[in-house]
């Protein structure tokens, strides 16, 4: 039960710490829009790498072992 009288302050200072933060994010905008950077992922296209020739990179990969 001793342990209790540390426990109990530990417990209610990481809370005001949460809050805090909570408070600091909410006060910074970081709520402000929840939905637009979960649909910007699904509609930006990205642009493929060409694909390369797999003969030549094992051509490459033998010639470098060769040079030692």
């Amino acid at each position: 039960m001793s342990v209790l009288i540390y426990l109990v302050p530990v417990s209610l200072i990481l809370l005001g710490l949460a809050f805090w933060a909570f408070w600091w994010a909410v006060k910074r905008g970081q709520f402000d829009n929840l939905d637009t950077p979960a649909i910007d992922i699904l509609t930006t296209d990205e642009r493929e790498a060409p694909l390369r020739d797999p003969r030549h990179s094992a051509a490459s990969s033998e010639s470098a072992n060769r040079a030692d």
